[in-house]
């Protein structure tokens, strides 16, 4: 059978993240996506917690359903937690994604941890002061089953490689543990072609998730697996494994469109290639003279040992894609957040899921659904031919899909109309 995963997205209980992020209306978003099994986040939120044992009860082993609707969005428990300690002379700033197989082991991981004088109320996401190895041994401790992946593995400022704060091989982080790491998130500033070219990855899965704040933005990255048992150890010995007969691909954002895929300094609106940090400026902001932040794209060409062009044909392959709000928004030349490209955007998710749309459904189809534009949007999307400005410190990268004189032209027109 074959499942669209999304296993890191956030609850309502985090920062800045919408109060919509709930189990109803995961459950809801999850089936408008297409997504048959949702990482339910934040798990070591007490008030979270109390509201996934109220409303989910298991479908097959460590997979849960909401409790009025078996047939509905199934859920893997899951959190992140941030680890902020000093380790080698350097702070370390170090997101890991959690995924656990039962709540026998999720309430006695949350149990040590208070015991331990983390504050698991403060937020969704907490913040604790224990390194990423010693969080790793103590949920192995509780249950060998927990599978432990750096997050976001490249951004910046909280992650395993993160220019700002991380580590320079995976050994350095969790050293004898490194053996019960089998994956990384690859985060939406990159993707498994640009980790293709570190050999130091080459035994690791890589797997790509939305990492979401609220519903709309669920499912922007994705895992497709083939699943026979659709149990927790399923999912666990796929990435395990790395299983190239189960997990048949990974869904990416085009890289460029991450927050912090090129070098860049935010207040002055500058960014630039790693290529030009260095050589033009010494990664020194031209305009002010502070160092910039160093992005994915930079990071990976520091520790890459293949060229650019490397491809692995071993590896478990990717589609690039864009979410449809995106493309609806460009095919009319507003904002996302326009009423014509929301109702737009419902009225194509009445008959299919956005990645039936995005993924499968015929063009001609699309066309019939959606209208020229955006069929031949989402065309030139699963070919590649569109333009992304790349993102750079904290600010996302610009997808554009037509050009300004076609979207000049489809301006005159629709003036022509009304």
């Amino acid at each position: 059978m074959r499942i669209i995963a999304d296993l890191h997205i956030h609850s309502k209980y985090s920062r800045a993240t919408s109060k919509q992020m709930d189990v109803a209306n995961l459950d809801i978003w999850a089936k408008k996506k297409g997504i048959d099994l949702m990482a339910t986040g934040d798990f070591t939120h007490p008030k979270y917690l109390a509201e996934l044992r109220k409303e989910l009860t298991e479908w097959h082993s460590g997979i849960f359903v909401k409790k009025e609707n078996s047939h509905g969005t199934k859920f893997i428990l899951s959190t992140e937690i941030s680890c902020i300690y000093k380790d080698k002379e350097k702070t370390r700033r170090l997101h890991l994604l959690i995924l656990a197989p039962n709540f026998a082991s999720v309430e006695k991981l949350n149990e040590t941890l208070t015991a331990m004088g983390c504050n698991l109320k403060s937020d969704g996401r907490p913040i604790i002061g224990l390194s990423a190895k010693r969080l790793a041994q103590i949920c192995f401790d509780i249950d060998e089953n927990f599978l432990i992946i750096p997050a976001h593995a490249w951004t910046p400022w909280f992650a395993l490689f993160g220019s700002k704060s991380g580590y320079d091989s995976l050994t350095d982080c969790f050293e004898e543990l490194s053996d019960k790491i089998f994956a990384i998130e690859t985060g939406l500033s990159s993707d498994p072609k640009m980790n293709w070219r570190w050999s130091h990855l080459d035994k690791f899965a890589f797997i790509s998730n939305s990492d979401a704040h609220s519903p709309l933005n669920i499912g922007r990255e994705a895992n497709i697996f083939d699943l026979q048992n659709f149990d927790y150890e399923e999912v666990y010995q796929i990435i395990k494994n790395n299983d190239r007969q189960k997990f048949l691909c990974t869904i990416e954002f085009f890289p460029e469109e991450g927050k912090y895929h090129f070098d860049g300094h935010a207040d002055c609106l500058f960014s630039c290639s790693p290529d030009d940090a260095q050589k033009k400026y010494a990664n020194h902001c031209p305009k002010c003279g502070k160092e910039l932040i160093l992005g994915v794209d930079h990071r990976i060409f520091d520790l890459a040992d293949r060229a650019v062009d490397f491809v692995d044909e071993k590896r478990v392959p990717f589609r690039n894609s864009v979410p449809l709000l995106e493309i609806i928004a460009e095919a009319q030349n507003k904002k996302k957040t326009a009423k014509s490209v929301m109702n737009e955007y419902e009225k194509m998710l009445e008959n299919f899921s956005e990645f039936n749309i995005l993924l499968d459904l015929p063009i001609t189809e699309v066309k019939r659904i959606g209208g020229s534009r955006v069929a031949e949007g989402i065309s030139r999307v699963r070919s590649g031919q569109i333009f992304v400005k790349p993102g750079y410190d904290g600010i996302y990268g610009e997808v554009k899909i037509f050009t300004k004189s076609e979207q000049t032209k489809f301006s005159e027109k629709q003036s022509q109309m009304f």
